[in-house]
Order: C-alpha cells, then sequence, then structure tokens
C-alpha cells in the first residue's frame, strides 16, 4: 500500500491552506493503551498540532486524541506529547530540511494501516497572506469552470 493510503481517521485540512507542504513522510506513532481504541473510534484532533525534533527523535506536540468512554483510570491524557517513528536516515533529512527558515513539520493524515496508526507528515513552509488568497481564487474558477461544464452538457 502506497504512503498516505489507509482507513483515513483525521485529516490537517488547515495545514494544506497554510502552508505549502515540499515533502512528505509516513510515520509510525507510539501509543499508549487507550489511545489506540479512541484513534480507532475517529476521535482525533490534528488541527494545531505540529512535530518538533529533539535529541534525535520526533515528537508530535498538541494532538488531542479524546480518552476512551470504557477507560476509567487507565485513560491517557488527550494532549500529550506523542513520538514518531522514523528511519535514521529520514530522522537526519528532515533535521536538515528544517534548519533552513521558515520551514516546519505539520501532520497532515492519520490513518490505520495493516492494523497500525501511521502519521503522514509535510515538510512545509508557511504561505503569505497573498498566497492564500491566489489560491482561493485558483479553487473558485475550477469550481465555476466545471459547474459551466456540467451545465453545458445537460
Amino acid at each position: 500500500m502506497p504512503k498516505g493510503e489507509g482507513k483515513l481517521i483525521a485529516q490537517n485540512k488547515k495545514a494544506r491552506h497554510d502552508y505549502a507542504i515540499e515533502e512528505t513522510f509516513e510515520a509510525g506513532i507510539v501509543l499508549q493503551g487507550t489511545e489506540i481504541k479512541s484513534v480507532r473510534n475517529a476521535r482525533v484532533n490534528l488541527k494545531d498540532s505540529y512535530a518538533r525534533i529533539s535529541q534525535g527523535e520526533i515528537f508530535l506536540h498538541n494532538m488531542h486524541i479524546s480518552p476512551y468512554e470504557q477507560g476509567n483510570r487507565y485513560n491517557h491524557e488527550p494532549l500529550r506529547t506523542r513520538k514518531l517513528l522514523l528511519h535514521k536516515k529520514q530522522i537526519s533529512r528532515l533535521i536538515g530540511e528544517t534548519k533552513e527558515a521558515g520551514y516546519s513539520i505539520v501532520p497532515l493524515k492519520l490513518y490505520l494501516k495493516d492494523g497500525y496508526a501511521k502519521v503522514l507528515i509535510g515538510v512545509a513552509k508557511g504561505k503569505k497572506k497573498y498566497d492564500k488568497r491566489e489560491d482561493l481564487k485558483r479553487k473558485e474558477a475550477k469550481r465555476d469552470i466545471e459547474r459551466a461544464f456540467k451545465e453545458r452538457q445537460r
């Protein structure tokens, strides 16, 4: 199965709006007991999350996984920092790319692949306000063209 494919659990649409994605990586994620049950129930929010490299490892910050209803005292903390699993070469490549000014690591999708939770992370550069407006205009024009083409075929 290619990277980025599987049963989609959560998607970060705001990241594609706010950032220009340069490159993507598929990473495993270290979860505690009841977290995977909440992930399978799609009780995840990636909206304000980001990844940061520290001491040769990558950690995901601000990803919200809701507590599992039947978890009682064994439940997890919803906003805890979670470790991402990548190969050493991939981590060193990410370190090199994020040293450049303006680049950051942003999670794009969370999905289940072969029973494991995977995160698609992207090396991203922040867009300026005029770039965002230009993208919106382009999408609007494309929608109008498709609508006109559909009307014409009827």
